[in-house]
């Protein structure tokens, strides 16, 4: 892979996200096309292969494609209330495998309108499913320790644990559980740490470094689970 070239998203990025969400329409998108490509889609590419590089040298465990690694501007409203045809936001997921379809840790940004989900970046166990999450939660009752000591790092790098979608209760099995800590994150569907992204940063190369440093701070989520998988593998 040739040096990182990620130069920033173009300035009219956010502005044509905007105008897309006054219009969404085929012949709107269709017509502004180049505006989307230029300032959006291929930046955002040349920002996926700049961090792939930067990843893969520090030994995260993030990989993907400038293409496959994004998201689709294009919804799919087959079963969804708001049938607008595009999304406000483009995004793309970094993972062990590449794969945008993954429960393991993975590493995610988002460039969007404040009024749907904005701009950021998450390094996430996201929604880990079935023996791989009871796993999680049976080690956060079985080595307290551990866990607290990755949420302590995580602190100290600036970084807070957190999951906007909690059970309301504490799962089966857990209920003599009684430290407030342990059974907040029993509750967790997910294990995220996010990076809100200035909007007004987004057009700087800069964003590249900010971005490898998050993900550098988020390590100590990113290994805390890896152990944990690998119990499953073995």
């Amino acid at each position: 892979m040739s040096d990182p070239v990620f130069k920033g998203f173009g300035d009219k990025a956010l502005p044509f996200l905007k105008a897309l969400d006054f219009h969404q329409n085929r012949e709107w998108f269709l017509e502004n096309k180049d505006l989307f490509d230029t300032h959006l889609y291929e930046p955002l590419g040349d920002l996926v292969d700049d961090l792939i590089v930067r990843f893969e040298k520090a030994g995260l465990p993030f990989k993907g494609d400038r293409k496959k690694s994004q998201f689709r501007i294009k919804r799919d409203t087959r079963f969804a209330k708001d049938k607008s045809p595009y999304n406000r936001h483009l995004s793309a997921l970094l993972s062990p495998d590449g794969s945008k379809w993954t429960e393991t840790g993975c590493f995610y940004v988002c460039i969007g309108l404040e009024d749907y989900r904005g701009c950021y970046a998450a390094v996430a166990w996201w929604q880990p499913k079935g023996e791989l999450l009871a796993a999680m939660r049976k080690s956060i009752v079985a080595k307290p320790e551990k866990y607290r000591a990755m949420v302590k790092a995580l602190a100290k790098n600036g970084l807070e644990l957190r999951d906007s979608d909690q059970l309301k209760r504490t799962p089966r099995g857990f209920d003599d559980v009684i430290d407030p800590d342990l059974i907040e994150a029993l509750r967790n569907r997910s294990f995220v740490v996010r990076y809100p992204i200035d909007p007004a940063a987004i057009t700087s190369p800069k964003l590249a470094d900010d971005l490898f440093d998050f993900a550098l701070r988020a390590k100590p989520l990113i290994e805390w689970g890896r152990s944990i998988e690998g119990t499953l593998i073995a």
